[in-house]
């Protein structure tokens, strides 16, 4: 790990400055990193010795045979240890380090794609908890009958946004519709956009006076107070169109600060997509519009299937998956990044 260990000088030399700390946006947001990279050259150290104690024990095994289980054991944890922090290291984009909002969006299908979206909101947010990220929800807009038309969902935790990335695209689920009293089988999308949070606003700065602020009245479920105060903001950012609204049954306050962190981030979001659009143009190449393309399908009838249509991995749990065991499919996609990569030498 020399290209860490030098980023990790390099970033003590810059807190030791006297200076440091007079943008403590910034220094926290050095100071997690260098955390972060410390976390990884200690683990490496780590399966490093571990890989020079299995190499020992294989010589012991080649001469006592009812050591051999343990070798294989010892070597199969190992390897999974390898491969989960290759893909942790892999994670090196601009934005990979940082948290993220997750907007899930109900599509075609009526009242299924809104419980739907409902689904996907609650399967994020397990698999959030399973990871030992922090999840919160910031903003939902209900359904007719059911579920949610959309929801925002923050997720912070280490490279939280470089795994969830994995997830931005058109989710499809089939199945008999509860909804449908001839319990007919029903087809139904939602769209899943991922976002990266950032850590102030040194990156993306925001004119107060392109910004109409617009607070009204919450509605939904959440006690009397969402009915009778005006704690819900919407922001309007008339340079873009971009519409942003919170509500999650909390002050006024705090529903214009997490307002104006998605706002950022979908600015963000914006220009990042018209950069990759411009470079697409100048290298002669055709980009998909938007994050529409389908990547996963959940079939809950006739059988019981989930497949990612990017990777061919299916897992035949659905209801494990819908509980938020979703790492094989964001796993298999990061692999999948990474293999040119490795193909070419690696990375440093």
């Amino acid at each position: 790990m020399p290209a860490a260990e030098n980023e990790i000088e390099q970033l003590e030399a810059q807190s030791a400055e006297p200076s440091f700390w007079n943008d403590a946006r910034a220094a926290q947001s050095t100071m997690r990193r260098l955390g972060d990279l410390r976390a990884q050259v200690a683990d490496w150290r780590r399966l490093t010795e571990s890989a020079a104690e299995l190499s020992d024990l294989a010589a012991l095994a080649a001469e006592d045979p009812e050591l051999e289980q343990e070798l294989v054991t010892e070597t199969t944890a190992l390897g999974a240890d390898v491969d989960a922090l290759e893909l942790s290291s892999a994670l090196s984009g601009p934005y990979d380090g940082s948290d993220a909002l997750l907007v899930v969006h109900s599509g075609e299908g009526g009242i299924d794609a809104q419980d739907f979206a409902s689904m996907l909101t609650r399967m994020y947010v397990r698999w959030a908890d399973r990871r030992g990220f922090k999840a919160e929800l910031l903003d939902t807009t209900d359904g007719e009958e059911a579920g949610f038309k959309n929801a925002t969902i923050e997720i912070r935790g280490p490279r939280a946004y470089g795994y969830a990335k994995a997830e931005a695209g058109s989710h499809r689920l089939v199945r008999h519709s509860p909804f449908d009293q001839a319990h007919r089988r029903h087809t139904a999308f939602a769209l899943v956009e991922v976002l990266p949070e950032l850590e102030g606003d040194h990156e993306i700065t925001i004119n107060d006076d392109d910004v109409r602020v617009d607070t009204y009245r919450a509605s939904g479920a959440g006690g009397q107070h969402v009915n009778k105060t005006s704690s819900a903001v919407r922001l309007t950012h008339e340079p873009t169109g971009i519409v942003v609204t919170c509500q999650n049954e909390r002050s006024q306050l705090q529903n214009r600060e997490s307002a104006f962190k998605i706002l950022r981030a979908r600015l963000l979001e914006r220009r990042l997509r018209e950069d990759a659009d411009e470079r697409a143009k100048i290298k002669g190449e055709h980009t998909a519009a938007g994050f529409g393309n389908r990547i996963r399908s959940y079939v809950l009838h006739p059988y019981t299937q989930v497949t990612d249509h990017r990777t061919d991995t299916s897992v035949g749990d659905a209801q494990a998956v819908l509980d938020g065991a979703i790492d094989p499919f964001i796993d298999a996609w990061l692999h999948q990044q990474i293999a040119p990569d490795l193909a070419g030498g690696g990375a440093a």
